[in-house]
């Protein structure tokens, strides 16, 4: 159980401040942009060449850093810097991950290599590149909309390209988010992180084909431990956790489903665009378990779902599941790009604390909530978990610390236990006051699709 070793847990590995430390300076660098590198900058960035300087990417971040200093530098200098901030949080990432696994003795598999696909046409990712190029020399405190205007052909042409999908939705998105602040010179306070995240990868992945999407078929009996629901005014998706009991032994894994949405559709709602999964919801909505056959797994734990090689089976209480299986379960390995803190969420079960001032406390240790992340679909809110006597969560990490989103809790209520999950209102809301006023509000998504129905018949 993780109470009994939280202490162990909040026993920061050693390097990780001092590396976040050099991120932040890079990061920080590229805000001011690298056409202006004053004392401060270039101190950061000779940081960042030391940080890896024992590793092979040692002599080219070197390289980097010291034409930086004589104000040129071209794509493959910052595409070395941006490796070695990726190799960073690589490492960081691996060292959390080391550190949870041995609090809570679960076995994780490894990262096997897999081949990637040709590499793109030159002309898409040169131009790619010196997009990115300008980005960095120019710093976010300089971006405006010509600037993003510069990209438009660019990301264009990467969506038709089926192998730089994954490229073009990254740019596409920094485009658009990068668009709506500008001018970004008037932004308080600038995500610099965030969009340091996003240049760095977006650079790296022009470098790389499309690793292909290797996946083995698996069957067996799926158990759900809850299900943690993404929501944003244009998109849902809702990503299952649970524990695989199949051929090669028992495993984490996760299954993930999506649509499109326009932000009217709020609340409870939203689970209707996912009604195509129905097997999926009704699984989420009753606790039960589902047999699945032949559903592709990839190396990462991912379940690529096909609601028609589901059945609903048994019900299964994921608390039960949680305290008899999630411990042993195999965790999924992490591909090399994905190996960053802000990704890490690992399914644990806590007991034995008290709810205090957004936090777990146990014996005086405090453990974050992410209580802004609690969906509106679903039944838990932050009073739910105020006198909680168990909560099933996805521990992560971000900011320097762990934190809990929660997907479930269980409690006492009038002296019969009772169970409130995020996934409960799949197939409608139970809860009579919320049915009371879905009623009165009307059916958003019926309405939205009379009226596109009948737009298409014009």
């Amino acid at each position: 159980m993780l109470a009994t070793h939280l202490s162990q847990l909040l026993e920061e590995p050693a390097g990780v401040a001092e590396a976040l430390d050099v991120i932040a300076g890079f990061d920080a660098a590229l805000v001011h942009g690298f056409a202006r590198i004053g004392d401060e900058q270039a101190a950061a960035m000779s940081a960042l060449a030391a940080a890896v300087g024992a590793s092979p990417l040692g002599p080219a971040v070197q390289n980097a850093v010291e034409k930086l200093g004589t104000g040129s530098i071209g794509p493959e200098e910052l595409s070395a810097l941006a490796g070695a901030r990726a190799a960073l949080l690589g490492a960081m990432h691996d060292a959390l991950t080391e550190q949870i696994d041995s609090v809570l003795g679960r076995p994780r598999s490894e990262w096997a290599p897999v081949d990637s696909a040709p590499p793109a046409p030159p002309n898409l990712v040169v131009g790619c590149r010196s997009w990115l190029q300008e980005l960095a020399i120019t710093g976010w405190r300089g971006v405006d909309h010509d600037l993003v205007a510069a990209a438009d052909q660019t990301v264009e042409a990467l969506w038709a390209e089926p192998g730089l999908r994954r490229l073009a939705v990254l740019l596409d998105g920094l485009t658009v988010e990068l668009s709506a602040s500008c001018p970004v010179a008037t932004m308080d306070p600038i995500p610099a992180k965030r969009w340091a995240d996003l240049w760095a990868r977006a650079l790296l992945l022009s470098w790389r084909g499309e690793i292909s999407a290797t996946s083995t078929p698996v069957s067996g009996r799926l158990l759900i431990l809850g299900v943690d629901v993404h929501e944003h005014a244009t998109a849902v998706q809702a990503q299952v956790h649970g524990v695989l009991e199949g051929a090669a032994g028992t495993r984490l894994v996760r299954a993930a489903v999506s649509a499109a949405k326009v932000d009217t559709i709020v609340g409870p709602a939203v689970w209707q665009l996912l009604g195509a999964h129905r097997h999926l919801l009704q699984a989420l909505a009753e606790h039960r378990a589902l047999e699945i056959t032949d559903m592709p797994l990839t190396a990462t734990g991912d379940l690529l779902w096909h609601d028609d090689r589901a059945v609903v089976a048994e019900a299964a209480d994921p608390f039960a599941t949680a305290r008899i299986q999630l411990a042993a379960a195999t965790g999924p390995a992490t591909a090399p790009l994905d190996r960053d803190p802000v990704h890490l969420a690992h399914p644990v079960l806590v007991e034995g604390y008290r709810v205090k001032d957004g936090a777990f406390e146990f014996d005086g240790h405090r453990l974050a909530i992410e209580l802004d992340r609690l969906p509106s679909c679903g039944p838990l809110t932050p009073a739910s978990l105020t006198g909680s006597a168990a909560c099933l969560g996805l521990l992560r990490w971000d900011a320097g610390q762990w934190s809990l989103r929660p997907l479930a809790v269980q409690k006492k209520v009038k002296s019969t236990v009772t169970e409130l999950h995020s996934g409960d209102w799949a197939c409608g809301p139970t809860d009579p006051k919320v049915v009371k006023a879905y009623a009165k509000s009307g059916d958003t998504v019926s309405v939205l699709r009379e009226r596109a129905g009948r737009l298409l018949r014009k």
